[in-house]
């Protein structure tokens, strides 16, 4: 993505939160979309929280957050995201049921985390439908809903509904939409923030088959031999693949070459020093694998449409 590139119009969000939610799966949501208005500066996601009576909701861990009435708002929007947790059976009242088959009118995509799915299912959203839960819910929630199609997959998004299993799923989720709705290599920078998919594990046989396992290892290489860039050949043995495969892989998961995305990392990373550093563009040069300053501000003029010595007076560090 060309840091001049015009990004879509922004994104409105609501949450409905409920006592007791979970404020790891509220951070995991809220944040990738918190992040990819910093990178893109301009908000791109706004959101808003929302309860069903309004005032503060507490946490499972005692956070509060104040929200706006659901009822009064009558919010309308592109995401809503459910957002219970624990005593999550005693949600399921005919009042919230009517409200999410309602919000089915005014949102593009609702999406329960958490045990959220079991909200929506019995506001009889999911019928016919595939959705995930909680694990620790799984097996209660496919027999009480013998009419879902549930899936023992970590997140299932459709361009309706979508589920996701937890606190640690739910990031997986946003990246995967900020994906869908801009593009892998938007994804991959802001999943980078959260060092997310930055573990290397060349020991799981199992993984290796994934193509988005085996992209994440290969990225998560690419951002640790920034200074010294690998070759394409390099990179392939070091994840013990083919450079065909690889070159496939990548194709199928980014829609770009493993040396188009290695490129673009090191320039990210080169303007994220650009931005919030005082060091010189050589020595920027020299961090993210390019033979001198000149040779940096080349492929930086083409990628981002304008100099690093622009970025740098535009933000001021």
């Amino acid at each position: 993505m060309r840091f001049s590139e015009k990004l879509p119009g922004h994104r409105k969000i609501s949450v409905l939160l409920f006592e007791a939610f979970s404020n790891h799966c509220l951070a995991n949501t809220i944040e990738p979309f918190r992040a990819a208005n910093t990178i893109a500066r301009e908000p791109l996601y706004i959101w808003q929280y929302f309860s069903m009576d309004g005032g503060t909701v507490t946490s499972s861990s005692g956070l509060p957050v104040e929200t706006a009435s659901w009822p009064h708002a009558r919010p309308q929007g592109d995401i809503l995201f459910l957002m219970p947790s624990y005593g999550f059976r005693d949600l399921a009242t005919p009042r919230l049921s009517h409200t999410l088959r309602a919000a089915r009118e005014r949102f593009q995509l609702i999406v329960g985390l958490d045990t959220g799915a079991w909200l929506m299912a019995c506001a009889g959203l999911l019928d016919g439908r595939q959705a995930t839960i909680h694990w620790d819910e799984f097996t209660l929630f496919a027999e009480t809903f013998p009419d879902i199609d549930v899936l023992e997959d970590r997140f299932v998004l459709n361009s309706d509904l979508a589920t996701c299993g937890g606190a640690s799923t739910a990031i997986e989720l946003m990246l995967e939409m900020i994906k869908q709705q801009h593009s892998a290599m938007f994804s991959l920078e802001v999943g980078a923030l959260f060092m997310h998919g930055d573990k290397l594990d060349l020991h799981d046989p199992y993984q290796r088959m994934s193509s988005h396992k085996l992209v994440g290892s290969a990225t998560a290489l690419m951002r640790r031999t920034i200074e010294t860039p690998l070759t394409i050949p390099e990179l392939a043995s070091r994840l013990k693949t083919d450079q065909r495969d690889l070159e496939r892989h990548f194709q199928k998961e980014m829609t770009m070459s493993p040396l188009a995305v290695y490129k673009a990392i090191r320039l990210r990373e080169a303007r994220r020093l650009v931005e919030l550093t005082r060091l010189s563009v050589a020595e920027i040069a020299t961090r993210c694998g390019y033979r001198n300053a000149s040779a940096l501000t080349r492929a930086y003029r083409l990628e981002f449409g304008a100099p690093p010595r622009t970025h740098r007076s535009a933000t001021g560090p």
